[in-house]
């Protein structure tokens, strides 16, 4: 990995694995140009997964010295960055101390700032298609395959105690590694100490099969591990059936997408509603582009955002 140039104009970074492939290339100059941010750029740092912790260290330590370097969005690495290179930040927000991963970087007054905007922008993209009272209503449950940034980032935002009895009746996480789901178990524990969730280590998809079908109707399925984007494959065989009347959400909007395609051919035959990442990926860039530059991007100025966005998609 070879670190950027000094910045010559108003830089932000998109630090992940394949960042040439991401729309946010094509779409960033549309949305700086609505947004006023003249003559700033986006510039992509492809890191391969689990690198060494010292490619963290110098990805952060040149944005915190080179003045035009203004941040980053970081995807993928969440986790890494944060545990290699935490030291670095002179503000850490109670989000990234929590879940122990950072998705922004941004500099104020000075100071390197280290955020997680992931509960804020999952959050947002929930409200948008979760029907209002949805697990008080229908009793569902939860399945979150992936134990990353992003499933940490969701089910605390939908097991947080100030939802009261309006969470999913029963939570099943799976992910190929131990580790990251001791992390996701702690995290969770704190948050909610009293929801009923339950923990797999799955190697194969076949085991994802099989708690797929233990699921109750009007259950809530999501593809939280990267599959059908950077890695091919699906976190599910092409056997599975997913269960009556639920949610499907493919976190991916680009890719092949084997999971989104696999909801889609069950989507009549079993009633699901099936969301791909698009609007999670548009709320959590103009979270990060919102602290990043010091603007707002709320009410009209995000509808302008979206607009732009779905008229390039």
């Amino acid at each position: 990995m070879k670190l950027p140039e000094r910045a010559t104009q108003p830089t932000m970074y998109f630090i992940g694995v394949t960042t040439t492939k991401s729309s946010i290339m094509k779409l960033f100059p549309l949305w700086a140009k609505a947004l006023g941010l003249e003559n700033a750029v986006l510039k992509g740092i492809d890191i391969e997964i689990h690198a060494d912790p010292q490619v963290y260290r110098d990805v952060v330590q040149f944005i915190k010295d080179d003045e035009l370097s203004l941040g980053a969005l970081v995807t993928t690495h969440k986790i890494d960055l944060y545990h290699a290179a935490k030291d670095l930040f002179d503000y850490l927000d109670p989000y990234a101390t929590m879940f122990g991963e950072l998705s922004s970087i941004s500099k104020k007054n000075g100071r390197l700032e280290g955020f997680a905007k992931d509960p804020i922008s999952s959050g947002m993209a929930m409200e948008a298609f979760i029907p209002k009272n949805y697990w008080i209503n229908h009793d569902g449950e939860l399945f979150i395959m992936g134990a990353g940034g992003s499933a940490i980032a969701i089910s605390s935002y939908l097991l947080d105690h100030k939802r009261g009895k309006n969470i999913p009746s029963r939570v099943v996480i799976t992910d190929l590694s131990r580790e990251r789901l001791e992390e996701i178990e702690r995290i969770v524990r704190k948050v909610n100490p009293a929801v009923n969730v339950e923990y797999h280590l799955t190697k194969e998809a076949s085991q994802n099969d099989v708690l797929l079908a233990q699921l109750k109707p009007n259950s809530f399925v999501i593809n939280a591990t990267g599959l059908g984007k950077d890695r091919p494959g699906s976190p599910l065989s092409d056997e599975a059936i997913f269960p009556k009347k639920s949610l499907v959400w493919e976190l991916n909007y680009r890719g092949e997408l084997d999971f989104y395609h696999q909801a889609l051919h069950q989507k009549e035959s079993r009633g699901l509603y099936i969301e791909d990442g698009w609007i999670y990926f548009i709320h959590g860039w103009t979270q990060v582009i919102a602290e990043v530059f010091h603007i707002d991007i709320t009410g009209s100025k995000f509808d302008q955002i979206e607009q732009i966005s779905n008229e390039t998609r």
